[in-house]
């Protein structure tokens, strides 16, 4: 059965307006280049896992030369993503495909390499997702991630008020596990060379800048897209994201496996 969306067409506006067109994650197109940085992606096949409005894919293939499937469960976004691949005139090199919550529909060992954006942020069970990444990668092949995950301090204890209430705002299903955690994880399921990146000093700049900005530049013309209640909601929810990257309590963190060869 399929999951319900949780992204509505205001809250995908906002992030485009906020992340650049096409992306539903900070940082655009320099984000994609930390995900692969190193990595020899260039006629390699690629698979993009919770792909959103196809941004991330979009560079992999143009700028680097790779072939990517992208996957979500949300139809509305892969939707957007395959006009986009029109109008960008990337045909053969970008695909994407709308999927159940669950195995991947792919045969083992199908992909060199296999990205994430923000997906594993909001998968409860990370062994069983992280083992679906394992199977359909080639022998040496990479899983490279960028994730929202929840600070060391934070592991085995309940969420926070400051936490519980950026939640409730957002109305998303997060389930965040520590950097320590998410790579013992990996390793557990069997990836080799697992390393994490810890990047939260970037974007606790990054965030005030974003809040900043939809509170006085972007305000304007949110208003245009929704109404000032939504908008206002949207602000407080910017405000509420600040506080608990400040505080540590939500960290930006990429993450990379390798399939034993």
């Amino acid at each position: 059965m399929s999951q319900e969306p949780e992204y509505h067409d205001a809250m995908v506006d906002m992030l485009e307006l906020i992340w650049g067109r096409d992306f539903m994650a900070p940082g655009g197109e320099g984000n994609v280049d930390k995900l692969v940085r190193h990595l020899e992606i260039g006629g390699r096949r690629v698979l993009d896992i919770g792909c959103g409005l196809g941004g991330p894919a979009f560079v992999l293939a143009e700028k680097y030369g790779a072939e990517v499937v992208g996957i979500d469960i949300d139809k509305r976004l892969i939707e957007h993503a395959r006009r986009r691949t029109s109008e960008l005139g990337l045909e053969g090199r970008a695909s994407f495909e709308t999927v159940e919550p669950g195995p991947f529909p792919f045969e083992d060992r199908e992909f060199d390499f296999v990205l994430t954006s923000g997906a594993m942020t909001q998968i409860d069970d990370k062994h069983a997702f992280l083992t679906e990444c394992l199977r359909v990668l080639r022998p040496g092949g990479w899983l490279t991630c960028y994730d929202w995950m929840r600070g060391e301090h934070e592991e085995g204890q309940g969420y926070s008020e400051d936490m519980l209430y950026w939640f409730e705002l957002e109305g998303l299903t997060y389930a965040m596990a520590s950097p320590s955690r998410q790579l013992s994880i990996m390793r557990e399921v069997g990836f080799e060379n697992a390393s994490m990146e810890d990047r939260s000093a970037w974007y606790r700049r990054e965030v005030k800048s974003e809040y900043s900005r939809v509170c006085d530049s972007l305000y304007p013309r949110l208003l245009e897209l929704m109404t000032k209640q939504d908008v206002d909601h949207f602000v407080e929810n910017w405000r509420a994201m600040v506080v608990v990257c400040e505080k540590g309590e939500m960290l930006q963190v990429y993450s990379r496996g390798q399939k034993p060869a």
